[in-house]
């Protein structure tokens, strides 16, 4: 390990930042932040660090001289003169004055790594300068994995400290409860923003009063893409203690859960259920009074013809904690990776999405309103009666020669797009097998498929 990492409190400190260019810029954004009190000496400064400066902080427009290290905390020297730097990194060793020198890891006595802010959660990552690159890099990683709000979390729990030493009287208890903490639904409250239940919940938990509470979460697992699941869905995900999950889940998205919880598969297919939906909702419940942290993998968006309203009504009924984390809906998904904008100033002014399975051979919804030509229909669950759909839509009044489109396993690498028109869609589609989920996509905005696919999938199967 060649730097220990250390957090240095510069707060009302003062800095020397020798040099005033954009690379000081940069550093001096940091240190502002930190609330550190600058002396900026450089013979011209940039726009941009003009800028940061206020009534605390000094800029002397001339070249650096050895008094101006005296009375200051820490040195950061930002020049583009190689003999300035060594001078400078002399100096401060002399005086044991912390330095950094950008971009000349030898001549610091400190780095700057490549900072994650939660504040008060603050995440470092160095490379000892040897890839500042590489720890950009990560950070952009941890960026996109922990919450906004893991800052809010941070305070939540430290306010709680005096409460918690009253209450338990050992370390050992102490540690118990708040690693409990925050894994639980009070965590989650927070960073959901309603620091009201997050109280109660942290509360009941320090009383005994929440060791067996149990909690839903209705996740969207979007079309089939494990790329386009949210942060969100991802961190509950890997909480859960059980997952339900349904046919459209694909199998990458289920290894994102944790390895130790227990998958429970409650898929649908036209006349082959593997769980009524009855017994789902009684499931979900069941499982949360029991205290396990569910999440109930919905394809799509669970509240778009995902039944997610229906189980979340049961869990109300009971008091049983829930959330919906909402996902990407396969109509978004399958237009936009099959290049058919759903909405188009040109072509459609309006998007409709309907049902359109058969229920004992009798449509569940009326196409008769659907006529409009300058609207973007989607059809979701339309496959087994497509010949249905287009006869109706027909009798609607769309013209025949409407553009048609069936994709099949949207997002996913197997994705295949079959284009035509309401007149030969069925023939076309008869000449190939349709197994996977399929959403069937009618208006005029299917005349930019051709155009548009190529450059967002570049491996599209298409069918003609």
């Amino acid at each position: 390990m060649e730097y220990l990492p250390l957090a240095f409190k510069v707060e009302a400190s003062n800095v020397l930042l020798v040099g005033a260019g954009p690379v000081a810029a940069r550093k001096a954004i940091l240190l502002k932040r930190a609330g550190a009190h600058l002396s900026v000496v450089a013979p011209t400064i940039c726009p941009e660090l003009q800028l940061l400066l206020t009534a605390a902080d000094r800029y002397y427009d001339r070249e650096v001289l050895p008094g101006d290290l005296e009375g200051k905390q820490l040195v950061v020297a930002a020049t583009s003169d190689n003999g300035v730097h060594r001078w400078l990194a002399e100096l401060a060793k002399q005086r044991n004055l912390p330095i950094n020198v950008v971009d000349e890891p030898e001549l610091c006595s400190f780095i700057f790594p490549a900072i994650v802010d939660r504040n008060p959660i603050l995440i470092g990552i160095s490379s000892s300068g040897q890839s500042p690159v590489l720890a950009r890099l990560l950070r952009k990683r941890l960026e996109a994995w922990l919450p906004t709000n893991y800052g809010k979390l941070a305070r939540f729990v430290g306010a709680l400290r005096d409460r918690v030493k009253t209450v338990l009287k050992t370390e050992t208890e102490r540690r118990l409860y708040y690693e409990t903490l925050v894994e639980s639904e009070a965590a989650e409250a927070v960073l959901n923003g309603n620091l009201e239940s997050a109280e109660r919940f942290a509360h009941d938990l320090l009383s005994g009063s929440d060791q067996s509470r149990g909690d839903v979460a209705l996740i969207g697992a979007g079309p089939g893409d494990p790329d386009l699941l949210t942060f969100k869905a991802l961190r509950l995900l890997q909480r859960a203690d059980v997952v339900l999950y349904d046919r459209l889940v694909s199998s990458e998205i289920l290894d994102l859960a944790r390895r130790d919880a227990q998958r429970i598969y409650v898929g649908k297919r036209r006349h082959q259920h593997a769980l009524a939906q009855v017994d789902i909702n009684k499931t979900l419940l069941d499982l949360a009074q029991q205290g396990q942290k569910v999440v109930r993998l919905k394809g799509g968006d669970p509240f778009i013809f995902g039944r997610g309203g229906e189980e979340l009504e049961l869990l109300a009924d009971h008091g049983v904690p829930f959330q919906v984390v909402p996902g990407i809906t396969s109509a978004a998904g399958a237009a936009s990776y099959a290049g058919i904008p759903l909405t188009h100033r040109d072509y459609a002014q309006s998007v409709r999405f309907v049902p359109g399975y058969l229920k004992e051979d009798t449509p569940v919804m009326s196409l008769a309103d659907c006529g409009t030509e300058d609207e973007t229909l989607v059809v979701y669950m339309g496959l087994k009666a497509l010949d249905s759909v287009v006869t109706r839509l027909i009798a609607a009044g769309r013209d025949p020669l409407t553009p048609i489109a069936l994709v099949e396993n949207a997002t996913l690498p197997s994705q295949r797009v079959l284009v035509g028109n309401l007149t030969d869609i069925v023939e076309k589609a008869s000449r190939s097998s349709w197994d996977g989920p399929t959403l069937i996509l009618v208006g005029h905005v299917i005349k930019l498929h051709q155009k548009l696919s190529w450059f967002n999938q570049p491996k599209l199967q298409i069918i003609t």
